[in-house]
């Protein structure tokens, strides 16, 4: 996959690629993250990107010139018929575990970091194809959204974990790539590692009885209750079955943590 990133700041993403999944995803080559600085696609001498906004205001926006020019440019003689042009912008839609498997089945993307008070509108209107935000509050500019964004993808390209079943139990993972586990999108269940007992905190039993299905059994009714709990929201949109809807019942009747023994 490749990652075409158009910013200001190129070299805001050194120490990302220096670490890290994406470091090795590029060295294993399941992915490729290029870099383009927008004030090489100006055409004045103080390589201009940005401007006042008309009908006044503070701030600067950037102008659409550089943008449409750098993109057209990344477009000129490539192979794919069509690939997403993605603007990284607090009013797109909200960057979700379904959006990151939707770009993750692209052979490339580009992403625009924007800056200043945004970017020409005709930007968003007639050069990207989809605007992405990262959650409901404002950054100073889109490089910090494009590195989550590259992230959350690249973490479901096969091969780039090693390990597909960790990648099948995170939390939010959609239907279509989480049936094997039978989670669905619930949040993930605790973990535990060794030791046992640490200053009086217990692991539960049932996680060192060696039972697979009493575990598995378990871990699925604490990913509901911890899904319950924290974001019930998501309960709203998952295909619960019977046996979910009746967990649930009994938590709501109880209203407090299930036994974890």
């Amino acid at each position: 996959m490749i990652f075409d990133v158009i910013t200001i700041f190129p070299d805001f993403f050194n120490s990302i690629l220096e670490h890290g999944l994406l470091k090795r995803a590029v060295a294993r080559g399941h992915l490729q993250i290029r870099l383009h600085d927008l004030r090489d696609y100006t055409d004045d001498r103080h390589r201009t990107v940005d401007d006042r906004p008309f009908g006044g205001g503070p701030g600067m926006v950037f102008k659409p010139e550089p943008l449409f020019r750098a993109v057209e440019a990344l477009k000129k003689g490539s192979a794919e018929a069509s690939f997403p042009v993605v603007l990284l912008s607090p009013q797109g839609r909200l960057l979700k575990q379904v959006v990151a498997e939707e770009l993750a089945r692209e052979a490339r993307v580009i992403l625009i970091c924007g800056r200043y008070e945004g970017v020409d509108e005709r930007v968003a209107e007639s050069l990207a194809t989809d605007e992405l935000s990262i959650g409901d509050y404002v950054l100073s500019g889109g490089e910090l959204p494009a590195a989550v964004v590259m992230e959350a993808v690249t973490r479901l390209l096969p091969g780039v974990l090693g390990n597909e079943e960790s990648r099948a139990q995170d939390s939010f993972t959609s239907a279509e790539e989480n049936t094997a586990v039978g989670r669905r999108g619930l949040l993930d269940f605790p973990q535990y590692t060794r030791p046992a007992d640490f200053r009086g905190l217990l692991v539960p039993e049932i996680l060192l009885s060696g039972n697979h299905e009493e575990i598995r059994q378990w871990r699925h009714r604490q990913a509901l209750f911890r899904t319950w709990r924290k974001r019930p929201d998501l309960l709203l949109t998952l295909p619960l079955g019977c046996d979910d809807r009746q967990i649930l019942e009994e938590l709501q009747r109880s209203s407090c943590e299930p036994v974890r023994t």
